[in-house]
Protein backbone atom coordinates (compact mmCIF):
# COMPACT_ATOMS: atom_id res chain seq x y z
CA UNK A 1 0.00 0.00 0.00
CA UNK A 2 1.58 3.27 -1.10
CA UNK A 3 1.84 6.43 0.99
CA UNK A 4 -0.09 9.66 0.58
CA UNK A 5 2.98 11.56 -0.55
CA UNK A 6 4.84 14.04 1.63
CA UNK A 7 2.93 17.02 2.95
CA UNK A 8 3.72 20.05 5.11
CA UNK A 9 1.76 21.51 8.00
CA UNK A 10 2.43 24.74 9.88
CA UNK A 11 1.92 24.44 13.63
CA UNK A 12 0.78 27.32 15.89
CA UNK A 13 4.26 27.25 17.48
CA UNK A 14 5.83 28.33 14.18
CA UNK A 15 7.27 24.88 13.47
CA UNK A 16 6.59 23.31 10.07
CA UNK A 17 6.45 19.52 9.98
CA UNK A 18 6.83 17.29 6.95
CA UNK A 19 4.77 14.10 7.13
CA UNK A 20 3.36 11.21 5.14
CA UNK A 21 0.52 8.78 5.76
CA UNK A 22 -0.21 5.19 4.74
CA UNK A 23 -3.53 3.39 4.76
CA UNK A 24 -7.10 4.60 5.23
CA UNK A 25 -7.93 7.56 7.44
CA UNK A 26 -10.78 5.75 9.19
CA UNK A 27 -8.53 2.94 10.43
CA UNK A 28 -6.88 3.04 13.89
CA UNK A 29 -4.16 5.74 13.72
CA UNK A 30 -0.55 4.89 14.55
CA UNK A 31 1.97 7.71 14.93
CA UNK A 32 5.61 6.68 14.32
CA UNK A 33 8.23 8.86 16.03
CA UNK A 34 11.88 8.48 15.05
CA UNK A 35 15.01 8.94 17.14
CA UNK A 36 18.02 11.23 17.25
CA UNK A 37 18.83 12.75 13.86
CA UNK A 38 16.46 10.39 12.08
CA UNK A 39 14.08 11.71 9.40
CA UNK A 40 10.92 9.89 8.46
CA UNK A 41 12.66 7.67 5.90
CA UNK A 42 14.32 5.81 8.80
CA UNK A 43 10.89 4.22 9.16
CA UNK A 44 11.24 2.12 6.02
CA UNK A 45 8.41 2.52 3.54
CA UNK A 46 7.96 -1.25 3.47
CA UNK A 47 7.59 -1.26 7.27
CA UNK A 48 4.89 1.42 7.10
CA UNK A 49 3.12 -0.46 4.33
CA UNK A 50 3.10 -3.66 6.40
CA UNK A 51 1.40 -1.82 9.25
CA UNK A 52 -1.14 -0.31 6.83
CA UNK A 53 -1.81 -3.75 5.39
CA UNK A 54 -2.76 -4.82 8.93
CA UNK A 55 -5.57 -2.26 8.87
CA UNK A 56 -3.83 0.72 10.49
CA UNK A 57 -3.61 4.37 9.44
CA UNK A 58 0.11 5.07 9.70
CA UNK A 59 1.73 8.48 10.09
CA UNK A 60 5.46 9.12 9.86
CA UNK A 61 7.11 12.54 9.98
CA UNK A 62 10.34 14.49 10.28
CA UNK A 63 10.94 15.80 13.80
CA UNK A 64 12.02 19.44 14.00
CA UNK A 65 15.67 19.78 13.00
CA UNK A 66 15.48 16.78 10.66
CA UNK A 67 14.58 16.27 7.04
CA UNK A 68 12.16 18.79 5.55
CA UNK A 69 10.74 20.05 8.83
CA UNK A 70 11.86 23.32 10.43
CA UNK A 71 15.56 23.61 11.29
CA UNK A 72 16.20 25.99 14.18
CA UNK A 73 19.47 27.34 12.88
CA UNK A 74 19.23 30.46 15.04
CA UNK A 75 20.18 28.32 18.07
CA UNK A 76 23.91 27.67 17.95
CA UNK A 77 25.26 24.84 20.10
CA UNK A 78 28.58 23.03 20.23
CA UNK A 79 30.53 20.32 21.99
CA UNK A 80 31.05 22.47 25.08
CA UNK A 81 27.28 22.79 25.40
CA UNK A 82 26.94 19.01 25.15
CA UNK A 83 29.46 18.48 27.94
CA UNK A 84 27.71 21.03 30.14
CA UNK A 85 24.34 19.42 29.49
CA UNK A 86 25.75 15.98 30.26
CA UNK A 87 26.83 17.11 33.73
CA UNK A 88 23.67 19.06 34.44
CA UNK A 89 24.96 22.61 33.89
CA UNK A 90 22.54 23.53 31.08
CA UNK A 91 19.09 24.58 32.26
CA UNK A 92 17.70 26.12 29.08
CA UNK A 93 18.41 24.03 25.96
CA UNK A 94 17.08 25.26 22.60
CA UNK A 95 14.04 23.06 23.21
CA UNK A 96 12.98 20.11 25.34
CA UNK A 97 11.31 16.75 24.81
CA UNK A 98 8.07 18.48 25.83
CA UNK A 99 8.37 20.70 22.75
CA UNK A 100 8.97 17.69 20.50
CA UNK A 101 5.90 16.06 22.06
CA UNK A 102 3.87 19.21 21.39
CA UNK A 103 4.98 19.07 17.74
CA UNK A 104 3.57 15.56 17.47
CA UNK A 105 0.27 16.57 19.06
CA UNK A 106 0.15 19.49 16.63
CA UNK A 107 0.45 17.06 13.73
CA UNK A 108 -2.39 14.95 15.14
CA UNK A 109 -4.48 18.13 15.46
CA UNK A 110 -3.77 18.96 11.82
CA UNK A 111 -4.97 15.52 10.80
CA UNK A 112 -8.10 15.85 12.94
CA UNK A 113 -7.10 12.99 15.24
CA UNK A 114 -8.04 13.27 18.90
CA UNK A 115 -6.36 9.96 19.77
CA UNK A 116 -3.61 7.77 18.38
CA UNK A 117 -1.49 4.73 19.10
CA UNK A 118 2.03 6.01 19.74
CA UNK A 119 5.19 4.20 18.64
CA UNK A 120 8.66 5.63 19.23
CA UNK A 121 12.23 4.50 18.73
CA UNK A 122 15.14 5.68 20.92
CA UNK A 123 14.63 9.46 21.33
CA UNK A 124 11.25 8.82 19.72
CA UNK A 125 10.48 6.47 22.60
CA UNK A 126 11.28 9.30 25.01
CA UNK A 127 8.96 11.58 23.03
CA UNK A 128 6.01 9.18 23.02
CA UNK A 129 6.49 8.50 26.73
CA UNK A 130 6.36 12.26 27.27
CA UNK A 131 3.23 12.47 25.12
CA UNK A 132 1.48 9.72 27.06
CA UNK A 133 2.32 11.35 30.38
CA UNK A 134 1.17 14.80 29.24
CA UNK A 135 -2.02 13.73 27.43
CA UNK A 136 -3.03 10.20 28.44
CA UNK A 137 -6.56 10.85 27.17
CA UNK A 138 -5.12 11.17 23.64
CA UNK A 139 -2.93 8.07 23.89
CA UNK A 140 -4.68 4.85 22.87
CA UNK A 141 -1.58 2.71 23.40
CA UNK A 142 2.17 3.13 23.71
CA UNK A 143 4.99 1.12 22.17
CA UNK A 144 8.42 2.27 23.34
CA UNK A 145 11.33 0.73 21.43
CA UNK A 146 15.03 0.77 22.45
CA UNK A 147 14.44 3.70 24.78
CA UNK A 148 14.69 4.57 28.47
CA UNK A 149 13.09 6.51 31.33
CA UNK A 150 15.46 9.46 31.58
CA UNK A 151 17.03 8.07 34.77
CA UNK A 152 20.77 8.31 34.27
CA UNK A 153 21.59 5.03 35.99
CA UNK A 154 19.80 3.02 33.28
CA UNK A 155 19.90 2.97 29.49
CA UNK A 156 23.55 4.05 29.41
CA UNK A 157 25.90 3.78 26.42
CA UNK A 158 28.64 1.21 25.93
CA UNK A 159 31.93 3.20 26.08
CA UNK A 160 33.16 1.56 22.87
CA UNK A 161 30.52 3.33 20.78
CA UNK A 162 31.10 6.83 22.17
CA UNK A 163 34.06 7.73 19.94
CA UNK A 164 31.98 6.78 16.91
CA UNK A 165 29.30 9.26 17.92
CA UNK A 166 31.76 12.10 17.39
CA UNK A 167 33.22 11.05 14.07
CA UNK A 168 33.86 13.98 11.77
CA UNK A 169 31.12 14.58 9.22
CA UNK A 170 33.71 15.30 6.56
CA UNK A 171 32.78 17.49 3.64
CA UNK A 172 29.40 17.46 1.97
CA UNK A 173 27.27 14.53 0.91
CA UNK A 174 30.06 12.01 0.48
CA UNK A 175 31.57 12.97 3.82
CA UNK A 176 28.27 12.25 5.56
CA UNK A 177 27.82 8.97 3.71
CA UNK A 178 31.37 7.93 4.64
CA UNK A 179 30.66 8.62 8.28
CA UNK A 180 27.51 6.50 8.17
CA UNK A 181 29.38 3.63 6.56
CA UNK A 182 31.88 3.75 9.44
CA UNK A 183 29.50 4.50 12.28
CA UNK A 184 26.39 2.46 11.49
CA UNK A 185 28.03 -0.94 12.17
CA UNK A 186 28.89 0.23 15.70
CA UNK A 187 25.24 0.26 16.75
CA UNK A 188 23.64 -2.15 14.25
CA UNK A 189 22.34 -5.61 15.08
CA UNK A 190 25.27 -8.04 14.71
CA UNK A 191 22.88 -10.92 14.02
CA UNK A 192 21.22 -8.97 11.19
CA UNK A 193 23.97 -7.03 9.40
CA UNK A 194 22.87 -4.51 6.80
CA UNK A 195 24.42 -4.58 3.35
CA UNK A 196 26.78 -1.71 2.63
CA UNK A 197 24.65 -0.72 -0.35
CA UNK A 198 21.59 -0.36 1.90
CA UNK A 199 23.50 1.76 4.43
CA UNK A 200 24.78 3.98 1.64
CA UNK A 201 21.34 4.38 0.06
CA UNK A 202 19.74 5.40 3.35
CA UNK A 203 22.58 7.81 4.12
CA UNK A 204 22.26 9.45 0.70
CA UNK A 205 18.51 9.83 1.11
CA UNK A 206 18.96 11.24 4.62
CA UNK A 207 21.50 13.80 3.47
CA UNK A 208 19.39 14.83 0.50
CA UNK A 209 16.31 15.33 2.71
CA UNK A 210 18.14 17.99 4.72
CA UNK A 211 20.83 16.64 7.03
CA UNK A 212 21.86 19.05 9.79
CA UNK A 213 24.66 18.14 12.25
CA UNK A 214 23.73 21.21 14.32
CA UNK A 215 20.15 19.97 14.41
CA UNK A 216 21.32 16.63 15.81
CA UNK A 217 23.19 18.46 18.57
CA UNK A 218 20.07 20.46 19.45
CA UNK A 219 18.08 17.22 19.70
CA UNK A 220 20.87 15.70 21.80
CA UNK A 221 20.60 18.66 24.17
CA UNK A 222 16.91 17.82 24.64
CA UNK A 223 17.87 14.23 25.48
CA UNK A 224 20.62 15.23 27.91
CA UNK A 225 18.32 17.62 29.78
CA UNK A 226 15.33 15.29 29.94
CA UNK A 227 13.76 14.60 33.34
CA UNK A 228 13.53 11.24 35.03
CA UNK A 229 10.05 10.07 33.99
CA UNK A 230 9.95 6.99 36.25
CA UNK A 231 7.36 8.30 38.72
CA UNK A 232 5.18 9.86 36.01
CA UNK A 233 5.25 6.65 33.96
CA UNK A 234 3.70 4.91 36.95
CA UNK A 235 0.49 6.85 36.35
CA UNK A 236 -0.04 5.44 32.83
CA UNK A 237 -2.96 3.04 32.41
CA UNK A 238 -3.18 2.52 28.64
CA UNK A 239 -1.77 -0.68 27.07
CA UNK A 240 2.01 -0.40 26.85
CA UNK A 241 4.66 -2.59 25.27
CA UNK A 242 8.36 -1.95 25.84
CA UNK A 243 10.72 -3.45 23.24
CA UNK A 244 14.48 -3.69 23.48
CA UNK A 245 17.26 -5.60 21.81
CA UNK A 246 19.56 -7.77 23.87
CA UNK A 247 22.64 -6.36 22.11
CA UNK A 248 21.89 -2.64 22.14
CA UNK A 249 25.16 -0.75 22.76
CA UNK A 250 23.69 2.76 22.53
CA UNK A 251 20.79 2.47 25.00
CA UNK A 252 21.51 -0.42 27.35
CA UNK A 253 18.71 -2.92 27.79
CA UNK A 254 18.41 -1.75 31.41
CA UNK A 255 16.58 1.27 29.98
CA UNK A 256 13.87 -0.97 28.58
CA UNK A 257 13.65 -2.99 31.78
CA UNK A 258 13.28 0.17 33.85
CA UNK A 259 10.60 1.55 31.53
CA UNK A 260 8.54 -1.64 31.69
CA UNK A 261 8.97 -1.88 35.46
CA UNK A 262 7.75 1.70 35.91
CA UNK A 263 4.46 1.23 34.01
CA UNK A 264 1.73 -0.92 35.59
CA UNK A 265 0.77 -3.80 33.32
CA UNK A 266 3.38 -3.04 30.67
CA UNK A 267 4.54 -5.92 28.50
CA UNK A 268 8.31 -6.22 28.16
CA UNK A 269 9.72 -7.84 25.02
CA UNK A 270 13.44 -8.38 24.48
CA UNK A 271 14.51 -9.40 20.99
CA UNK A 272 17.64 -11.57 20.84
CA UNK A 273 20.38 -10.27 18.58
CA UNK A 274 18.80 -6.85 18.04
CA UNK A 275 20.92 -3.77 18.70
CA UNK A 276 20.05 -0.10 18.11
CA UNK A 277 18.35 -0.37 14.73
CA UNK A 278 15.32 -1.84 13.00
CA UNK A 279 16.78 -4.51 10.69
CA UNK A 280 14.54 -5.65 7.87
CA UNK A 281 14.45 -9.31 9.01
CA UNK A 282 12.83 -8.15 12.27
CA UNK A 283 10.17 -5.94 10.69
CA UNK A 284 7.59 -8.69 10.84
CA UNK A 285 8.22 -9.27 14.54
CA UNK A 286 8.01 -5.57 15.39
CA UNK A 287 4.85 -5.11 13.30
CA UNK A 288 3.37 -8.06 15.19
CA UNK A 289 4.22 -6.42 18.53
CA UNK A 290 2.70 -3.07 17.52
CA UNK A 291 -0.46 -4.73 16.22
CA UNK A 292 -0.74 -6.76 19.41
CA UNK A 293 -0.55 -3.58 21.49
CA UNK A 294 -3.19 -1.93 19.30
CA UNK A 295 -5.41 -4.99 19.72
CA UNK A 296 -5.10 -4.82 23.49
CA UNK A 297 -6.32 -1.24 23.39
CA UNK A 298 -9.17 -2.12 21.04
CA UNK A 299 -10.34 -4.93 23.30
CA UNK A 300 -10.51 -2.50 26.24
CA UNK A 301 -12.69 -0.12 24.28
Amino acid sequence: MSGSGEQLTDLPSGITLCFETFGSFGDPPVLLVMGLGGPMNWWDTSFCERLADEGLFVIRYDNRDTGRSTHLRQHRVGRVDIVKAAVGLVRTPPYRLDDLADDAFGLLDHLGLEEAHLVGVSMGGMIVQTMAIARPERTLSLTSIMSTTGRRTVGFQNPRVLPGLFLSNGEGREGYVSRQLRGTPLISSPDYPAAEAAVRARAEETYDRGWSPDGVVRQLMAILTQPDRTKALGRLRMPVTVVHGTKDPLVHRSGGKATAAAIPGAEHVEIPGMAHDLPEPLHGRIVEIICGTVARASSRR
